[in-house]
């Protein structure tokens, strides 16, 4: 296997962890990168120079910049950038304050959008690589109480997707995760809830409210999932989304199925605002 260097935001926890101690194990180069870049400490004592550390915060868009350029300037090439620093915030909109909102989106979808930004020139250059976006079944479909985090989601994998057309030609894939539920400190270590309205106890934005019992089962084994977003970057084409767990599988078939039958319903309605046929000529 050639070894290839890696580049991956939230290296700290959760996924991100994950996938660095299995890539390191497998001989590849990562630059890891985490707000606080020493909980990585144990690994670089483990691994040296194959494994290359920085902070990063993905709501400072000057310090992408400036981390992505010294990556490169350090290891001269990076085949693949996971986008997976991310957290979730939970509530109904009213809820929400404005801070809150602003930081969900700057993290969850202005970050990955700079980083690409950042990223493409260089991989332009380098002739081709690889873009891993960490998402969600939430990506495509919704739940009730998350309805900012599914703005994070939706978005992103719009911009994603579209970038996947975008850089075809240049030899950069695009790959999009969903994951479903696993046990990675993401519900219980990282979501947010904001201060709870009475006016929505008891309706279904109520339930978000216990998206932090550690109670709730899992589905995915973290460590298998971790693996599976690795053998992404082996497949070439690449493929554009990558679904991980059965529940993730059903969440969203559902969901398009569901909204797949709501617009084919509005055919002819659709069809009855078109211009007549002597106009469109």
């Amino acid at each position: 296997m050639t070894q290839r260097t890696w580049f991956i935001t939230g290296s700290s926890s959760g996924f991100g962890r994950l996938m660095v101690e299995q890539l390191l194990e497998r001989g590849e180069r990562v630059a890891a990168t985490a707000r606080k870049p020493e909980v990585l400490a144990d690994l670089v004592d483990r691994y040296g120079d194959q494994i290359w550390t920085a902070e990063l915060d993905v709501t400072n868009t000057s310090q992408i910049r400036q981390v992505v350029e010294d990556a490169f300037a350090a290891l001269g090439r990076i085949d693949v950038f996971v986008n997976n620093a991310g957290y979730g915030l939970f509530g109904a909109a009213e809820e929400l304050t404005d801070e809150l909102i602003e930081h969900q989106l700057a993290t969850n979808l202005v970050g990955p959008i700079q980083i690409l930004r950042a990223a493409v020139p260089h991989l332009r250059a380098q002739g081709g690589g690889r873009i891993i976006q960490l998402s969600t079944y939430g990506g495509l479909a919704t739940n009730a109480g998350a309805s900012l985090y599914h703005a994070s989601k939706w978005g992103v994998e719009g911009f994603m997707e579209a970038n996947a057309k975008d850089l075809a030609p240049f030899g950069i894939g695009v790959t999009i995760v969903e994951p479903g539920s696993a046990a990675t400190g993401f519900r219980v270590g990282s979501s947010r809830l904001p201060e709870p309205m009475a006016a929505y106890d008891g309706t279904p934005a109520a339930m978000s409210r216990g998206i932090q019992n550690p109670a709730l089962p899992s589905v995915s084994d973290p460590a298998k999932v971790a693996a599976a977003i690795i053998g992404s970057a082996d497949v070439s084409p690449a493929p554009l989304r990558l679904v991980t767990g059965s529940d993730s599988l059903r969440i969203i078939r559902d969901a398009l199925r569901e909204r797949l039958a709501n617009i084919e319903s509005q055919e002819l309605s659709a069809a009855a605002t078109d211009l007549a046929p002597a106009q469109a000529s």
